[in-house]
């Protein structure tokens, strides 16, 4: 395979073929995100994508699903995509799913008509990073995103019929807005109704805008109890059809995995529990990215 510079996925693509369509990310603004930075976004040429793509083949038959990496493969241009998922259901049969990241801007650039054509085609789940549903802390972080645009765009992607996984980050909005960023995300995710959520803890990284607020004072890292109220805050204004709510990153303090609404107040009873001091959390040195 062709990689190059940083390839990431979700944790959920654990055991996909990795093909990377793209090179960082189209936006890599997000003060808290260091993945790409000082790396230019490029779609690669497609001939390096068909070269990976057979490869895939010869090498990779136990794997059932693709995921397209790196930050946003759905901004490649319409025909180019649809291309690489044609070639990947005839070269690749056995694939019974490929996913990629989307954000607001990929998602606004295709058409209905164009959505469902890619679904069609393939592309069956879409990853979309909300972090807030609170327009300040989304500005506050350079998003580039409204919280109303963040509910269109997972709409239309859900309308598709695509698969939406949204990731909220606990902490981002730092202490002063910590329970208006949580109900408003709540609130979010209850207007889009994703078939997923997943809850990440804040980790500062180096090198990046909110972690040198973070080193001159002006952005609070809240500790772990503050992070445990926000998330119950957030768990208990999302009201989700049918959705699994996943709280067992790596970076979480409190492992969670909740299928909504069924398991709604056991899960508020747990997250209680440990504000009381009854359950353990996760030690800081088993935290990761």
């Amino acid at each position: 395979m062709h990689y190059e510079g940083n390839i990431i996925r979700p944790p959920s693509e654990a055991n996909s073929i990795l093909l990377q369509v793209t090179v960082g990310c189209s936006h890599n603004k997000c003060t808290f995100c260091g993945t790409y930075r000082g790396e230019r976004f490029r779609i690669k040429p497609d001939d390096i994508i068909m070269q990976d793509i057979d490869f895939a083949a010869e090498h990779c038959r136990r794997q059932r699903r693709v995921f397209l990496c790196d930050g946003d493969a759905l901004i490649i241009p319409q025909k180019r995509l649809l291309n690489i998922l044609q070639t990947i259901r005839r070269k690749l049969p056995w694939v019974t799913r490929i996913g990629s990241y989307a954000n607001t801007k990929s998602i606004a650039m295709k058409s209905d008509e164009e959505l469902k054509e890619l679904h069609a085609n393939g592309l069956g789940i879409l990853y979309m990073g909300l972090e807030s549903g609170d327009d300040d802390t989304l500005k506050a972080i350079n998003k580039r995103a409204t919280a109303e645009k963040m509910i269109t765009m997972g709409r239309r992607a859900k309308a598709a019929g695509f698969k939406l996984s949204i990731t909220v980050i606990l902490g981002i909005a730092g202490r002063e807005r910590s329970q208006i960023h949580a109900e408003a995300t709540g609130r979010v995710l209850s207007a889009i109704d994703p078939d997923y959520v997943g809850a990440l803890s804040l980790m500062l990284v180096p090198n990046t805008p909110l972690y040198q607020d973070y080193r001159e004072g002006r952005f609070p890292l809240l500790e772990p109890e503050e992070m445990l109220r926000e998330l119950r805050t957030i768990f208990a204004h999302t009201h989700l059809s049918q959705g699994l709510f996943h709280a067992n990153h790596a970076s979480n303090y409190l492992p969670i995995r909740a299928r909504l609404p069924r398991d709604r107040e056991a899960v508020l009873d747990l997250i209680d529990k440990a504000l009381a001091g009854q359950v353990p959390l996760k030690p800081e040195w088993l935290r990761g990215l």
